[in-house]
């Protein structure tokens, strides 16, 4: 009786020292270098020859000597929508979900580079910024856990300035090109919600902030116009208004008062 307890103590041990020392996305980690390794050959491959009749073939191929890998320009920021990190995390390693992003930033601070920065993440889906509708291919996407109904925790925050920071040297990504998914999808997210603090990213150079010293605008302003400036696709007004408020006034209310129209003329002048 004394052998069998002393061996099933010690195969306990054993399961218990595997499922610890086993990396919890293995499966899935397994999953991203395949598709890692099949983009790296597909890219070592010479260019496609074109073969046509009515088309004059070459009689050699010749690779040019300056090219570099395509860099983003714009970060977008999400809130996660769901009630806890892991929950994320699990979220984007499902191929059902269709859905990532490059890093997931947890309450405590904690990052996850879930994707290389240089490939294309599926976080922006319909969205339009400027005359930009492909913005997956040229962004970085960034999701908070935050479930869209509460404060962001001063650890994430600072999480997230110090890798914008990393972002914004490494690729040279311009201040104005830090903005919100509310900002290239206002009819259909919210995201970051409206307790976000746009103002203290803007404060350490991560996206534009209007002055301090307002200036009226002139008769005749057109506020549809202004936010067609700043980037905001007009197609649906309210939409746009709203997600502008929510951005830079921390009011998710969908029309403009004086105040709004006075913040919005002094920062379309940054965007010109």
């Amino acid at each position: 009786m004394k052998q069998f307890f002393r061996l099933f103590i010690f195969s306990t041990l054993v399961i218990t020292i595997w499922a610890c020392s086993r990396k919890p996305y293995a499966d899935t980690n397994k999953s991203y270098q395949k598709q890692a390794k099949a983009f790296a050959e597909s890219l070592k491959a010479a260019p496609e020859q074109w073969i046509s009749d009515s088309i004059k073939q070459p009689a050699f191929w010749v690779g040019t000597t300056n090219f570099n890998m395509r860099k983003p320009s714009f970060v977008i920021i999400h809130h996660t929508a769901q009630n806890a990190c892991e929950q994320t995390l699990k979220t984007f390693t499902m191929t059902k979900t269709q859905v990532s992003a490059h890093y997931v930033i947890c309450k405590d601070g904690t990052i996850h580079h879930m994707l290389n920065d240089y490939l294309r993440a599926w976080h922006g889906g319909i969205a339009k910024w400027g005359s930009m509708t492909d913005i997956n291919s040229t962004s970085i996407g960034i999701e908070l856990d935050n479930n869209g109904f509460e404060p962001f925790d001063s650890l994430q925050i600072k999480s997230l300035i110090s890798l914008l920071a990393r972002l914004k040297k490494t690729y040279n990504i311009p201040a104005a090109n830090f903005i919100g998914h509310g900002d290239i999808a206002p009819v259909r997210k919210n995201d970051p919600n409206w307790r976000f603090p746009w103002k203290t990213l803007a404060d350490n150079g991560f996206g534009l902030w209007y002055d301090q010293n307002l200036v009226e605008p002139p008769r005749g302003f057109d506020h549809i116009q202004a936010l067609r400036i700043i980037g905001y696709d007009v197609k649906d007004t309210t939409a746009a208004i709203q997600s502008f408020k929510r951005h830079f006034l921390q009011d998710s209310t969908r029309k403009l008062n004086e105040t709004d129209r006075v913040v919005l003329y002094n920062l379309q002048k940054k965007y010109w």
